[in-house]
């Protein structure tokens, strides 16, 4: 399973745009597309990947953990530099989980609790968000590839 999925350390175009101290990461063909749009598109003043760390407290075992989000993003949008928390997951994932003929009982309790524990980092990053200044978006397929 592990090959199925390209990652990689991306190279920035636009150095001085990643505010990152070492070249980011990527974990997915979508990431990648991501840093990419950044790198390229001018409207992005700055950008960065995995560098807030967010503590949330997890339904699954009521235990604070690290959320680290997956992109900051600052946008000149008109006059105003708009700044962003990114996250980046597939919209199966944004949604509850449901059960259809076919799907184990164990793959249900698993995405029922990975639901459950986005669900708690997201209303995390969203109180971060207000406290700095940000906006928090999750970029799915859709907007990713404009769907």
């Amino acid at each position: 399973m592990r090959g199925s999925y390209r990652q990689g350390i991306y190279k920035p175009k636009h150095r001085h745009k990643y505010a990152g101290n070492k070249n980011p990461r990527y974990l997915s063909s979508w990431e990648l597309h991501f840093f990419r749009w950044c790198d390229n598109n001018p409207k992005v003043v700055k950008w960065c990947s995995e560098n807030v760390v967010i503590p949330y407290i997890s339904p699954v075992d009521n235990k604070v953990h690290r959320y680290m989000v997956d992109n900051i993003v600052h946008i000149k949008e008109g006059s105003d530099i708009v700044k962003y928390l990114i996250e980046i997951k597939p919209k199966k994932q944004t949604k509850p989980p449901v059960k259809h003929g076919n799907k184990k009982p164990t793959t249900m309790l698993y995405e029922q609790k990975m639901y459950a524990v986005n669900m708690s980092k997201w209303e995390s990053a969203k109180k971060w968000c207000v406290k700095y200044g940000y906006k928090f978006l999750i970029l799915t397929e859709d907007q990713l590839f404009n769907k």
